[in-house]
């Protein structure tokens, strides 16, 4: 009998990396929200990947960047401690970008806390630049840190990505499977739910709203005719900010909603009848419950 094999993995980089992305790629369903605004992804989100005999959790962390509120040290915090935790780490930098200063200060803490797990460098959006261009960045990153192996990928496209599922299948240590193998994700349904909402918020109000905002998953009811009943508030800190969702005579929310409503019949394969509030809630941002909700940490972002 073949042994079976499972490992978490966690997936680092700065914001928009293409983390999320990846992790969509690799799971082969939506499980984390993926929109062009940097910091969409808050909590740790885990996709389960199946590779032959090997079951592989990936750890979907928030971008690491600069932290400057609560929100964003909680966040950071998450990311670090979701790479601590996995067997393996893979960090993704943008082939267009380059060695930022975020990427830098990426490697620097990798070598600072000096991580037992082997990393793995995945160069993504390669499509993006030319093959020379590509060379120098993977000798500059080489000599930088000592990565167990580097990946050339495309995220969007699939580029790589089966060489990378391959490579993590192959070290991830000898065990049980951790999940059910239909299972794809650890999330509660109605987070998921929630992440749902607030990407198709982001999407359509990416100009007009800052990241003040967050969307929970009040009730859910499972009806017995096989469609289900989702309730969400989405909270704001100011009023402004309820008037910019709802929309001249409630037409934006009525957008959203039903933008997320679709998505949320075709992730669950049901009928889905989903009702969204709009509430003011100034202070949410220092709630320990909200932080909760977004499988953070509120002591995280103490100063």
């Amino acid at each position: 009998m073949t042994a079976t094999k499972a490992g978490f993995v966690a997936l680092i980089g700065e914001p928009n990396a293409g983390k999320s992305t990846l992790l969509n790629r690799m799971v082969g369903a939506k499980v984390s929200i993926v929109t062009h605004k940097v910091q969409t992804t808050r909590a740790r989100i885990r996709g389960v990947a199946m590779e032959g005999d090997s079951q592989i959790v990936f750890v979907d962390t928030p971008g690491l960047f600069r932290p400057r509120r609560r929100l964003d040290r909680a966040m950071v915090a998450a990311a670090w401690g979701g790479a601590a935790d996995a067997d393996l780490i893979v960090l993704l930098v943008e082939a267009h970008r380059g060695i930022t200063a975020g990427v830098e200060r990426i490697i620097e803490s990798l070598a600072e806390r000096g991580t037992a797990q082997p990393v793995a460098l995945a160069i993504n959006k390669i499509d993006r630049v030319e093959a020379k261009t590509l060379l120098a960045l993977t000798e500059d990153l080489n000599s930088r840190f000592k990565f167990a192996k580097t990946f050339m990928i495309s995220a969007e496209k699939g580029y790589g990505v089966d060489d990378l599922r391959q490579w993590l299948a192959e070290e991830v240590p000898k065990g049980p499977w951790l999940y059910p193998e239909d299972q794809i994700a650890d999330l509660p349904m109605r987070m998921i739910a929630a992440e749902i909402t607030r990407e198709k918020l982001t999407l359509r109000l990416h100009q007009e709203l800052p990241y003040q905002l967050t969307v929970e998953t009040e009730a859910w009811e499972d009806r017995p005719d096989g469609s289900t009943r989702i309730d969400q508030i989405i909270y704001v800190a100011r009023d402004g900010h309820k008037g910019i969702i709802l929309g001249k005579g409630g037409e934006t929310i009525k957008a959203i909603s039903q933008a997320a409503r679709l998505e949320l019949e075709e992730f669950l394969e049901r009928r889905v009848h989903l009702f969204c509030q709009v509430k003011v809630r100034p202070n949410w941002l220092e709630e320990a419950e909200r932080y909760g909700e977004m499988g953070l940490d509120f002591r995280d972002g103490d100063l």
